[in-house]
């Protein structure tokens, strides 16, 4: 039976440490981290998540700004609106929840972010500077995933990983950072062929593609540590509605060595992960070095 990776309880850590390292930087230069948030429109998924977001960017001491906006407001209103807090000092990180309405073009809309505030990770000056090696802001969900993974095997080298989702959110960036750690990595996609003898001989196999139980539980290679991204909501046998993740997690974790559950595995990570790059944000801002 596979050790399970509680995201949850790793998710608490890194947020007690965050909050700690942030009542030092209060206390030694008198800087709070500060994180703007933008919600556009009503979509439920994404206002649970904003709502999240606040409360514990709060929790961690963080000033946190929360901006919601009409689904109908123009690209160009949108962009006024990172412009102001681009230039605002209070303002160390700032987050656009996505998805965004389809007459807002969302690259467009994320490279008006600064870089250095940039705590998702997505302009393209933090994608290029994390392809080559370069500090950065990271990507939240690969940052998180990383963070698992290190959790259950602090050497990932000469690992063979297979991630399943070719993403610039999670698939890209998860990819440049198993490369960093030695990883041998193959990227699978909804064009792969034999994706079940591919997911076979991987030591690490992460699914992030949104699909229920798309990865069946025989497909894990015995002793895999296995990190599921996907959040699918569907209906249990009994009617009921029930959060469950790509892999078919009774099947796999018979078989894995590690694996991590949903809910509870890679979503807690993912906003802990946004909170330490806030912080690392703020201090980069303000020349400082990050408390220890």
């Amino acid at each position: 039976m596979a050790r399970l990776i509680d995201g949850k309880a790793l998710a608490a850590n890194l947020r007690q440490s965050v909050s700690e390292k942030v009542e030092l930087l209060k206390a030694e230069h008198g800087l709070i981290p500060g994180l703007a948030v933008v919600l556009v429109g009503d979509n439920d998924a994404s206002q649970v998540y904003v709502r999240n977001k606040i409360i514990q960017t709060s929790q961690a001491g963080m000033n946190s700004f929360h901006n919601k906006l009409a689904a109908g407001v123009t690209e160009s209103e949108l962009l006024d609106l990172i412009e102001r807090m681009n230039a605002d000092p209070l303002v160390h990180g700032i987050l656009v929840q996505l998805p965004l309405p389809d007459h807002i073009n969302a690259e467009i809309v994320i490279n008006s972010i600064l870089p250095q505030k940039d705590v998702d990770g997505f302009h393209a000056l933090n994608v290029g500077l994390l392809n080559i090696g370069m500090d950065s802001l990271i990507p939240c969900t690969p940052l998180g995933c990383m963070q698992l993974l290190k959790s259950n095997d602090e050497d990932l080298s000469g690992k063979n990983a297979v991630i399943i989702g070719r993403s610039n959110i999670v698939g890209k960036p998860l990819a440049t950072l198993l490369l960093q750690e030695n990883c041998t990595v193959t990227i699978a996609h909804s064009r792969t062929r034999d994706l079940k003898t591919i997911c076979q001989q991987a030591d690490i196999l992460v699914s992030a593609v949104g699909k229920a139980h798309i990865v069946k539980g025989h497909w894990v290679k015995p002793g895999a540590t296995v990190i599921d991204v996907g959040i699918n909501r569907i209906k249990s046998e009994t009617g009921k509605s029930q959060l469950v993740g790509d892999i078919e997690f009774a099947e796999a974790e018979k078989v894995a060595g590690a694996i991590t559950p949903v809910p509870g595995g890679v979503g807690p990570m993912t906003i802990a992960s946004l909170l330490q790059n806030t912080l690392k944000a703020a201090c980069s801002q303000h020349e400082v070095r990050i408390p220890e």
